[in-house]
């Protein structure tokens, strides 16, 4: 692999609207998950960096997009390593019960952006890309699995908007 081949990574917010609190009952299988979905994110190939709470092994315990709600902030060095990771592990048992724990978004919850390689995306940068494809669409700057933009691109069109 080529210096080069990685010189951009991807980065993704994923927001959930808590049904319940965390310490609720109803909440504790997917409490219960945490743990494991972690440990297999980071064992993960192409998985980089998660955000995780000060102290803690995970990042449920940050309300920045408001008190019931949870984030999840994740750089991968590829899309397919994301893609595979999200649907092709036992994360996919937790997609496939979220109803149970979470509320339906009528707006995007979930966005893709191209970070350079070593860049650790903050909450407030992740919600500002999840804003501006809830107000625009999907663009190279904030896309998703269905409508996603390859590194180059990005980049292209930040050169084009810096012009």
């Amino acid at each position: 692999m080529s210096p080069s081949a990685h010189a951009a990574h991807l980065a993704q917010l994923n927001v959930a609207t808590l049904r319940h609190p965390l310490d609720d009952p109803r909440t504790a299988p997917f409490v219960g998950m945490l743990d494991s979905v972690n440990a297999a994110a980071d064992a993960a190939p192409g998985f980089v960096w998660r955000l995780v709470a000060e102290g803690a092994d995970d990042a449920t315990g940050l309300r920045l997009a408001g008190e019931d709600v949870i984030v999840n902030l994740s750089v991968w060095q590829t899309q397919e390593a994301l893609w595979d990771f999200t649907y092709r592990s036992g994360h996919l048992e937790v997609m496939r019960r979220r109803r149970e724990w979470f509320e339906r978004h009528v707006e995007a919850h979930m966005v893709l952006w191209w970070v350079p390689a070593g860049h650790r995306p903050t909450v407030g940068e992740s919600l500002e890309r999840l804003a501006d494809l809830q107000a625009h669409g999907p663009s190279p700057r904030a896309f998703t699995f269905a409508s996603s933009f390859t590194a180059a691109e990005a980049a292209a069109a930040v050169q084009g908007s810096a012009v």
